[in-house]
């Protein structure tokens, strides 16, 4: 009889102030991806490791009481809040799966699509992209700003993200191994998950409403993580200030000798005081903009070379360092 791997599934599930929603998403996560082993006639085993990002409730505590009863679930405790980023990039290093999928709490991303996920990772795709097809759950305003952010990084950025898809994906071993060798400090992880390429297939789901509570993401929170991300992944915010101060530039040369051509030509007295201030006004406040554009690149290049860990593990519950993989940065 032929001797089959057993295959694990980790879960990768951040989380924030997130008391309600903990046995929610167990009871329903669970069985469904336990019963996906069907799906590819292979046996499966699944663990959730949930990644507390500095919660202020009861979140911490209602995990470890749900560890003690399930070998499945486990717990990395941060010492405070470092972001959403931060707290996903420590659950894939703790993260002990042949594949890994990172996962919202709040049961937006639905379990449901996970057996396909795991078919097509089978069949052989290294990641598979939960794609979004309705939004209907979000607001207009969030969407409106979601798909304009997806052109404006696309456009800009050295490599695209594919629209409509968040962290909710399955990502084979090999993919989190080499993720884990990226050293940045200031994480997109989208675009990080795009940027390292590998053979990659989609699965489509209806985003849901939250099972409970109330997003923690406001929308100043939201700009400063777009910020973030387009700032991480390209150098075009930089570079197009090259191409305006040619234009610009070429602008005063040519008002230049237009004015010349005045004088020259017809002693025409050219008034200059309202022109001089509009162009003092305008150059003032590109300088200001290309300055605080060039000091947030400074921001993070300094934030690199302090070398500071990305987050700071407290304590860990039901997890084995014996388990963990071994990934050394190349």
């Amino acid at each position: 009889m032929r001797n089959v791997k057993t295959k694990r599934i980790s879960l990768v599930v951040p989380v924030l102030n997130e008391q309600e929603t903990i046995g929610l998403f167990l009871e329903r996560v669970l069985p469904v991806v336990e019963a996906a082993s069907e799906h590819i006639s292979e046996p499966l085993t699944v663990e959730v490791v949930f990644v507390d990002d500095g919660s202020r409730d009861e979140t911490a505590a209602i995990i470890s009481a749900f560890a003690r009863r399930d070998a499945r679930v486990k717990l990395v405790s941060l010492s405070r809040n470092f972001g959403k980023e931060a707290a996903l990039s420590a659950g894939l290093k703790y993260a002990t799966g042949d594949a890994v999928i990172p996962m919202d709490v709040d049961l937006q991303d639905p379990p449901e699509v996970v057996p396909e996920m795991i078919s097509k990772w089978v069949a052989g795709a290294k990641v598979v992209e939960g794609v979004r097809i309705d939004r209907s759950s979000d607001t207009f305003l969030k969407r409106l700003t979601a798909g304009r952010f997806y052109d404006l990084f696309n456009r800009l950025a050295d490599h695209p993200i594919p629209a409509n898809v968040g962290d909710f994906r399955l990502m084979d071993r090999e993919v989190v191994d080499v993720l884990l060798t990226l050293g940045e400090r200031t994480r997109f992880n989208k675009s990080l998950f795009s940027w390292v390429g590998f053979s990659r297939d989609e699965v489509a789901f209806v985003r849901e409403p939250r099972a409970m509570g109330a997003s923690k993401w406001r929308y100043w929170k939201l700009w400063n993580f777009a910020l973030d991300g387009i700032i991480s992944s390209s150098t075009a915010p930089l570079r197009v200030w090259t191409y305006i101060g040619t234009l610009l530039g070429s602008l005063a040369i040519a008002y230049a000798g237009f004015i010349l051509g005045a004088k020259l030509l017809g002693n025409v007295d050219v008034p200059g005081y309202a022109s001089l201030m509009v162009a003092v006004l305008l150059l003032g406040a590109l300088n200001l903009i290309s300055l605080g554009i060039l000091g947030e690149y400074i921001g993070r290049i300094s934030t690199e070379v302090r070398g500071r860990p990305l987050y700071i593990v407290e304590r860990t519950f039901g997890i084995d360092a014996s388990d963990l993989p071994r990934v050394s940065r190349g």
